[in-house]
C-alpha cells in the first residue's frame, strides 16, 4: 500500500489515495500503521476517495480503528494532498465527510504547493441530544458535572464530533491528561464517547488548550476541538468570535462568523514523507 504521512500542527495521519488503493479492512489497517513502535506511527488513517456528492470524500479512522466523523487538521491535509498530487487544479474544493460536506480554500505558497487551508467547518451544534450528551436543557454551558470523583464546569459542543470543554485557572501544562482524559472519554454522560479540551484564557483573542481525543488519546492538535473551544469561550463570555488557539503542535486561527453562524478554521498543512507498507488482509 502506497501512503503519504502528513501533519497539521502535529496532528499526524497516514493518507491513502482511495482511487488507487482498495483496503478490505481499513479498521485493522488503521490500528496497525498508527502504532508508533510497530507501524508507521500516526493519530489515524485517512482515505481520500472519489465522491458523487463533492469533489472528494474523506474516510477517517482513529488510531484504535474506530471510525471518525470529522477531523479539522486532517481535512486541511486532504486539501493539500489533492492539490499537490495533481488530483485537482482548483483552490476551492468540497470534501464529503460523515459530518457533512465541507468547503476548503487552498492557499498556495511561494513554491506553488499548498501552505495553508481555510475550512468552513459549518455551524456548531449545541443541543445536548444532538452532541450527544446526557444532560437536560437547550444547551450545556458552564454546567457542573461530577467526573472521576471531581466536579468540573463543562460546556459541550459538536463540530461533527462531540466535544466537552473545561476552562481552568491552573496552567493546562501541568494537567495529568493521561489520567483525566479517559475519565471524560468513557463517562456515561457521553454515549458516543467524547473529545475533551482543557483551556486557559490568555486574552479575549487568544486561548491555550490541551486535548484528549476519543480513540487516539492526547494529540498535539485537534482542529474541531479548537473550533469548539472558541465557540465555548464565546458562549461563556470569555473571548471574542475571532481568536487564536495555541495547541501543543502550533496555532490555529478560528472565526465564528456572525453572518452565517459558521466557524472557519485556518491553519498549515505539511507533507512529512511518502512510503510503502505491506498490508495483509
Amino acid at each position: 500500500m502506497r501512503f503519504t504521512k502528513m501533519e497539521g500542527i502535529g496532528n499526524d495521519y497516514i493518507y491513502v489515495d482511495g482511487s488507487r488503493e482498495h483496503l478490505k479492512n481499513p479498521e485493522e489497517t488503521a490500528r496497525r500503521i498508527s502504532d508508533r513502535h510497530f507501524g508507521v506511527g500516526s493519530d489515524g488513517l485517512i482515505l481520500i476517495n472519489p465522491s458523487d456528492r463533492a469533489d472528494f470524500e474523506m474516510e477517517m479512522y482513529n488510531a484504535d480503528g474506530s471510525r471518525g466523523k470529522m477531523c479539522g487538521n486532517g481535512i486541511r491535509c486532504v486539501g493539500k494532498y489533492v492539490y499537490d498530487h495533481g488530483l485537482t487544479k482548483r483552490t476551492c474544493i468540497t470534501v464529503d465527510t460523515l459530518a457533512g460536506i465541507k468547503t476548503l480554500l487552498l492557499n498556495p505558497g511561494a513554491d506553488g504547493k499548498i501552505a495553508s487551508v481555510r475550512v468552513d467547518m459549518g455551524a456548531p451544534v449545541l443541543q445536548p441530544e444532538q452532541i450527544p450528551v446526557n444532560l437536560p436543557g437547550e444547551r450545556v454551558v458552564d454546567v457542573p458535572a461530577g467526573i472521576g470523583g471531581n466536579e468540573y464546569r463543562i460546556t459541550c459542543v459538536s463540530m461533527g464530533n462531540p466535544h466537552c470543554v473545561v476552562f481552568q485557572k491552573d496552567d493546562v501544562a501541568g494537567l495529568d491528561l493521561r489520567t483525566v482524559g479517559p475519565l471524560f472519554e468513557r463517562n456515561a454522560l457521553f454515549p458516543e464517547r467524547v473529545n475533551t479540551e482543557f483551556v486557559n484564557i490568555l486574552g479575549r483573542d487568544r486561548l491555550r488548550m490541551r486535548v484528549w481525543e476519543r480513540g487516539s488519546g492526547e494529540t498535539l492538535a485537534c482542529g474541531t476541538g479548537a473550533c469548539a473551544v472558541v465557540c465555548a469561550a464565546v458562549l461563556n463570555g470569555f473571548a471574542e468570535r475571532k481568536a487564536v488557539v495555541e495547541l501543543l503542535g502550533g496555532e490555529l486561527e478560528i472565526c465564528w462568523s456572525e453572518e452565517d453562524g459558521h466557524i472557519y478554521m485556518t491553519g498549515p498543512a505539511q507533507e512529512v514523507f511518502e512510503g510503502e507498507i505491506d498490508v495483509q488482509s
